[in-house]
């Protein structure tokens, strides 16, 4: 049977529909407004708040033409990031717990406190947990993992703990986007068409400078804020952790092996799976737990009892369950960014952005810009960095930019800033898996914003802003002997 014009019609303007400029203007405003109540006056209950907020968009949209299949393919799309994401949390949550039962954690923590001076400890946690973020490419294993065990240390040195989280983060943001293993490194250049070590290089242009800067921040703020903590305090945490735990070199067999498998290139799942799975022996075998008890730790995490309360709630954490929070947020603002992204709500408020672009130093604040906003909607940094990649590709190409500098301007706003927001999903991890809430830990998560401001800098100062034929580039948006005029 033939089927009617009309219908083949129909199919073909719902396939195309695209909400009018007001309605996403209404969209954005709702959200925005939402979130505001969300954080200042009902104490950040996000999970309503984004349900409500999604519910509102389905509704703004269907209303004004939208089909609901449409939506529902949206959501469904967006399950392709959730799922691989979902994954990873959980396997840190067990992570976290077969590292603490296996006494890896506590390992870390006594000998921080045994080693570190107060004064440069946070510089020497920022670069602990650079270290550890370069050589494994992710920044939620280092939080999950070595940042837990620093937040340790800094307890025990008297630390204001928002300035040893915000010194964890920048460590960990800061390797992760200069690993070439992390999953942003590779998105940002493919997405921009550059090529990944010469995407590397060119972050070290803004993230050196940035990383550099902080470091002596946090050397500053270490000597001026090292707390009051005395010897025979320490002595006492040192105590409650040797009564609990066995500790010997045999604890940090799961962090060596991390490091390891990371350099041999091993994906994060098996990764940390296998360490999981190590540590879990290693307590068994070293400190005595039973098959049972350990797999309890590993679904529901550790109770530690040592007699010091903060040893005691630091300790007390990690589990599978314990990841249910930050899951089911993922979920949830996946599938919001999802109907945002496939739906075409972005497209006309950021288009408009777009036209904002005159000079290069214009070009990449509006870059900036763009991947902020879309992180504080989407709550999610793969999103923003495809997204904002495919919105501004035709204006550095106009420009006869090379695509490293509009990959670099995608992670030096996209992937760090995406840890600083409670809702995304990197800042949503770090704030459940240190205990210190991102707005708490902002102001001295020093790289995570110095980079974005470098890089704005840095555009308006023409410096590291390279065309096609000013710098060797194995990949360029057009020949270098072409005659296309280059625009100003």
């Amino acid at each position: 049977m033939v089927r009617p014009r009309e219908e083949f019609i129909m199919e073909n303007n719902e396939q195309n529909f695209q909400p009018k400029t007001w309605v996403s203007f209404v969209i954005m405003a709702f959200l925005v407004a939402a979130m505001c109540s969300a954080i200042f006056l009902t104490g950040q209950q996000l999970h309503i708040t984004m349900l409500t907020c999604m519910g509102f968009c389905i509704l703004m949209l269907v209303l004004t033409g939208c089909p609901y299949s449409k939506i529902e393919e949206a959501i469904i799309s967006s399950g392709n990031l959730t799922i691989p994401t979902l994954i990873i949390l959980y396997t840190i949550g067990a992570v976290m717990g077969s590292w603490i039962a296996s006494g890896t954690v506590p390992m870390i923590i006594y000998w921080g406190l045994k080693l570190i001076n107060p004064g440069l400890f946070l510089a020497t946690a920022c670069i602990a947990c650079m270290i550890t973020s370069l050589a494994t490419g992710s920044s939620w294993s280092t939080i999950g993992t070595v940042g837990v065990a620093l937040m340790g240390v800094g307890m025990g040195l008297d630390m204001n703990p928002a300035m040893t989280a915000g010194a964890i983060v920048s460590g960990a943001a800061f390797g992760d986007k200069m690993s070439p293993m992390s999953d942003t490194t590779n998105v940002a250049p493919a997405v921009a068409g550059a090529d990944l070590f010469d995407h590397i290089k060119a972050m070290l242009t803004t993230g050196g400078p940035a990383i550099v800067i902080a470091l002596v921040g946090f050397t500053v703020l270490g000597f001026s804020h090292s707390g009051d903590a005395n010897s025979e305090t320490i002595a006492q945490i040192l105590e409650s952790l040797e009564s609990i735990f066995q500790l010997n070199l045999t604890t940090l067999i799961p962090v060596i092996l991390v490091l390891v498998l990371a350099i041999k290139k091993f994906p994060a799942f098996p990764t940390l799976l296998i360490s999981a799975l190590v540590a879990a022996a290693l307590a068994i075998l070293v400190q005595g737990q039973s098959i049972p008890g350990i797999m309890s730790i590993m679904e529901n995490g550790f109770v530690s009892d040592t007699g010091f309360y903060d040893i005691d709630k630091l300790l007390s954490r990690g589990g599978m369950f314990s990841m249910h929070y930050t899951a089911s947020l993922t979920v949830i603002v996946m599938a919001f960014g999802g109907i945002l992204e496939k739906c075409g709500v972005l497209d006309e408020i950021l288009s408009k952005m777009r036209g904002l672009t005159r000079t290069v130093g214009t070009m990449v604040a509006t870059t900036v810009v763009i991947e902020i906003l879309l992180n504080l909607v989407t709550a999610s940094q793969y999103m923003t960095i495809i997204l904002g990649g495919k919105l501004m590709m035709p204006v550095y190409k106009e420009k006869d930019m090379l695509p490293q500098c509009l990959s670099r301007t995608l992670e030096d706003s996209g992937t760090v800033t995406s840890l600083l927001i409670p809702w995304n999903l990197c800042g949503a991890f770090a704030s459940a898996a240190l205990g210190v809430g991102c707005f708490t830990y902002l102001p001295f998560a020093l790289f995570n914003w110095i980079c974005p401001l470098i890089a704005v800098v840095w555009g308006f100062l023409g410096l590291f802003q390279w065309k096609t034929g000013q710098k060797p580039s194995k990949k360029t948006y057009r020949p270098v002997d072409s005659e296309a005029p280059v625009s100003k």
